[in-house]
């Protein structure tokens, strides 16, 4: 008797989970075009309906990739963080973070802030954004720059910080930034100013919410 369901079904105690981990495979090892519903159930060996009843559109499981990759993103940009006292190598390491990340996920990466494949609307999507943007909210507090001391100075450092990396990090995966007289690319490092912190307001180590 024929059944569209595998002869040996993925047994698992978190199915969704499981779906979301080899959607982040299959993308990144073909890009989003690589991803269906179909193959995503081939690929976990259940059934070609359990994709659609856990996310009910492509779209949905999509949304919920971003979602992983925001929270894998935060955890990047932590990385080596908590071991530094001084509030400039906490900057760096959360900075060059988010950098690294980008190039060893791009597909995933691109996908996180796509509004053409995800629902940039949706709360569990928004939560890890939101996660992933403390990050850079802690490591704002208390950097010394020109526009501090406005009202709004904080948000204005966060932006300028994230527009500063993201647009490295796009370049960097554009290939345009090897495009130089030498041929050869700027680290991050390379070109990230060198900001100074207030002492009675440096940042605590992201994620420390207490």
């Amino acid at each position: 008797m024929s059944s569209s369901v595998p002869d040996r079904p993925y047994h698992h105690g978190d199915l969704k989970h499981a779906l979301v981990q080899a959607g982040i495979a299959l993308i990144e090892e073909g890009g989003i075009p690589a991803l269906s519903l179909r193959a995503l159930a081939a690929r976990v060996g259940v059934s070609h309906t359990a994709p659609r009843n856990h996310f009910g559109s492509l779209r949905g499981l999509l949304t919920a990739i971003a979602a992983e990759g925001f929270h894998r993103h935060a955890r990047a940009m932590c990385e080596g963080v908590s071991d530094q006292s001084d509030p400039q190598a906490r900057l760096m390491a959360a900075m060059t973070g988010y950098v690294r990340f980008a190039r060893a996920h791009p597909a995933l990466f691109g996908l996180m802030f796509s509004s053409l494949h995800c629902d940039m609307r949706d709360a569990e999507l928004m939560a890890a954004g939101r996660d992933s943007y403390a990050v850079l909210s802690g490591i704002a507090r208390g950097l010394d720059w020109d526009k501090a001391d406005l009202p709004d100075g904080q948000r204005r450092t966060e932006v300028m910080l994230w527009s500063l990396v993201h647009g490295y990090a796009q370049l960097s995966l554009a290939g345009i930034l090897a495009n130089g007289p030498s041929g050869t690319m700027l680290d991050f490092a390379d070109i990230m100013p060198a900001f100074a912190y207030r002492p009675a307001t440096a940042s605590p180590a992201p994620g420390d919410r207490s």
